[in-house]
């Protein structure tokens, strides 16, 4: 072998780390749907049936005061990456504990255990977006060329979530309690973050702050392409700094932690 493909940032390295991680992916993907009865449409069936409650109580229940028309559309787009979001982070934290023998005795990046949550949630996102298409299509959503920053959502909803996965997971083994906090800390967040209502119907004062959610931002790039006035690209810049921030602290805490890490598990 070369020194080339030695180097722990060779081509050769990655390609097998990305080959690993995409193996590992799909043995989540196939053990979650293969001992399901409904198997695949249980990603479509939560977000919908949540976003169905919500409709109901925020339209035929009270008179609504926040949100665009086509409600259920605004909602969706909202509902759907906060489930890929809140999915990834909650798993990172059993993301050690629960392979603890494979993590142990195999030489791959640990890196890998977290990662292929975050792109399992994101595939089961991704297989669900028909969904969210299809309302708009027959709720009469405006369509507009502001679909072209979904990607961009996506990538930064992914660099944001693995950066927490890897914060997430390795303290988790020192201090379990951290499991049951990080669940109510996601509750909170829940509503903190623009998913019933939007951006554009905070008062100025809260609107400034919650840009520092950076959900927040995240979440204006998913909307933008059905309602362009939730787009703000103040929110959009610092969910981007904070995405990277979380991706730069993640790795560093989790090179610090990995050998003590082995240790407990």
């Amino acid at each position: 072998m070369s020194y080339a493909d030695s180097h722990p940032f060779s081509r050769t390295r990655w390609s097998e780390y990305r080959h690993s991680l995409w193996l590992l992916t799909t043995r989540d993907l196939k053990v979650r749907y293969t001992t399901s009865a409904l198997g695949y449409l249980w990603s479509i069936l939560d977000p919908l049936v949540m976003a169905a409650i919500y409709w109901f109580v925020f339209t035929q229940v009270f008179q609504r005061l926040v949100g665009t028309e086509p409600y259920i559309v605004f909602l969706l787009a909202g509902l759907l990456p906060w489930m890929w979001f809140n999915g990834a982070v909650s798993d990172s934290t059993r993301a050690f504990l629960k392979d603890a023998k494979l993590v142990r005795s195999t030489k791959l990046p640990r890196t890998i255990w977290v990662n292929r949550i975050v792109l399992s949630k994101g595939i089961e996102f991704v297989l669900a977006l028909p969904v969210l298409a299809l309302f708009a299509i027959f709720g009469g959503a405006r369509v507009g060329w502001e679909l072209a920053y979904f990607p961009l959502a996506i990538v930064l909803q992914a660099a944001l979530t693995a950066g927490i996965g890897m914060i997430v997971a390795p303290l988790v083994v020192f201090f379990r309690d951290l499991e049951r906090a990080t669940k109510l800390v996601l509750r909170f967040l829940f509503y903190a973050s623009p998913i019933i209502y939007g951006i554009s119907n905070l008062p100025e004062p809260l609107h400034f702050w919650a840009a520092f959610n950076p959900l927040t931002g995240i979440f204006s790039l998913y909307r933008a392409g059905f309602f362009p006035g939730e787009l703000d690209w103040f929110a959009v810049g610092v969910a981007a700094a904070m995405s990277a921030a979380f991706l730069a602290v993640g790795l560093w805490v989790f090179r610090n932690a990995e050998r003590q890490v082995l240790k407990e598990i």
